[in-house]
């Protein structure tokens, strides 16, 4: 722990169950000149209790921990403080981890695979602004949640979608559904729709590049 603080610097605590991932992030902010390392915990309850003793302006808690997650963390002091920045870094960096931080509370969310300086950036912007949340792929994740939004279709619209890659038109499709064929336009209108296709052409090649079907045969038949 350090006990220099530079009167100007930011002041943080690191949370880390790893002992040595806690010292070597400590090593990369004490090369900063407007950073300080005041305290390292390596459990929930032990960040918690660091920060009411140190009120640090950047927490950077890891996700996984043994007694909870960094999330706990997040949640614990967004409720008592705006001001404090809070920064999650994890092995674990998917698309759902993103956005979990982010409602949380988060002021950042970086991976550990990501470069030093990530990190360093991630928690100066944690310091300024804690109620903006930064993260490098959070405009691809949210690209692919509104993909994956916009294009899920219901039960009876994936059974025609099947059928529609089978060749068959509104009135066959009725057939095999037990559905009028004016109920059948619609399901077929409402997956073009949500698939932005024009055509039945177009809706096949893009439900098999979004994987609603594996392939399609010449002749239409799905495949897989």
């Amino acid at each position: 722990m350090s006990t220099d603080i530079r009167e100007s610097g930011i002041k943080l605590l690191l949370v880390d169950d790893h002992e040595l991932i806690r010292e070597g992030l400590a090593g990369v902010m004490d090369l900063e000149d407007d950073m300080t390392v005041v305290g390292q915990a390596g459990t929930v309850a032990e960040a918690l209790t660091a920060y009411a003793d140190l009120s640090p302006d950047v927490v950077i808690a890891d996700l996984q921990l043994q007694d909870g997650t960094g999330l706990d963390i997040v949640r614990s002091i967004r409720k008592r403080n705006d001001r404090t920045g809070l920064v999650v870094l994890t092995m674990h960096s998917g698309d759902d981890q993103i956005f979990a931080a982010m409602e949380a509370g988060a002021s950042g969310f970086v991976g550990k695979d990501a470069p030093s300086g990530e990190v360093v950036r991630a928690a100066r912007h944690a310091a300024v602004s804690p109620r903006s949340f930064v993260c490098a792929g959070l405009a691809q994740a949210m690209m692919r949640r509104a993909t994956s939004e916009s294009t899920r279709l219901s039960d009876r619209e994936h059974e025609v979608l099947l059928l529609l890659a089978d060749g068959l038109g509104a009135a066959q499709i009725g057939q095999q559904l037990y559905l009028s064929e004016s109920t059948a336009k619609s399901h077929i209108a409402k997956i073009y729709q949500k698939l932005g296709a024009a055509n039945r052409a177009q809706a096949l090649v893009t439900a098999m590049r979004i994987g609603l079907l594996s392939s399609v045969q010449p002749g239409g038949r799905p495949v897989g």
